[in-house]
């Protein structure tokens, strides 16, 4: 079944000589439970279609499809609670409130929302991620590689549709980098969880199910 699609979609910037196409006719598909890379250099356009498909930027042109719901016909409050509600995002800077501590940063998303956290399953997602012993820590106390198991803790904690990681090892080194990465492709299979995680690293990229490469705004390979 796909979570996740996307038809002809365009992201173009300015006009004229000075026209860029940032995205320039994509059309992707993702299937549930799907771990997926998208790789492409500095430019490629790869972190434009993150943010479209998070429903973080509108497009010039184009379609993305969540769970069947074409997002960008949503209002911008209504598409505000669709994203809260569906996408789980996990950046390379952590995110994290830092006068929250790591307990409150998990649950913040699911109480924004107004709705009861499920704690077996909130309890799971820490155990998995090895931090019962720091959800009292503020995020400062903690490494970076501790910080971004949070963000990626918060990201579940949701049970939202799809994942969406933002170069999550950006800032961490590379042993770090392939404990989280292991980190989130457990995750992503005992939860069932859909990932699309956008890379320059090539090595990181291969412990994805598929990689899809992109460049000057279009998807040039797929694998």
């Amino acid at each position: 079944m796909k979570v996740l699609q996307t038809e002809g979609l365009k992201k173009y910037y300015g006009q004229g000589e000075s026209l860029v196409k940032a995205l320039d006719g994509v059309s992707l598909a993702v299937e549930q439970g799907e771990f997926v890379a998208i790789v492409g250099t500095s430019g490629s356009g790869k972190s434009t279609l993150l943010h479209m498909l998070g429903g973080l930027d509108r497009p010039t042109q184009g379609t993305v499809t969540i769970e069947g719901k074409n997002i960008f016909e949503l209002k911008d409050e209504a598409l505000t609670i669709f994203r809260r509600r569906k996408i789980g995002f996990v950046f390379q800077n952590y995110n994290l409130v830092p006068v929250l501590n790591v307990y409150e940063n998990i649950l913040l998303p699911i109480q924004l929302d107004g709705n009861t956290p499920d704690m077996e399953y909130i309890n799971t997602i820490v155990d998995t991620l090895g931090l019962k012993e720091k959800l009292d820590n503020l995020p400062n106390n903690l490494s970076g590689g501790q910080q971004q198991r949070v963000a990626i803790a918060r990201a579940l904690a949701s049970k939202p549709a799809i994942i969406l990681a933002d170069e999550p090892t950006g800032n961490l080194d590379s042993k770090t980098s392939r404990d989280v990465l292991g980190l989130l492709k457990i995750t992503s299979r005992k939860f069932s969880q859909t990932m699309v995680m956008i890379t320059h690293n090539e090595e990181i990229a291969q412990l994805a199910d598929r990689i899809v490469r992109i460049e000057d705004g279009r998807i040039v390979e797929r694998a």
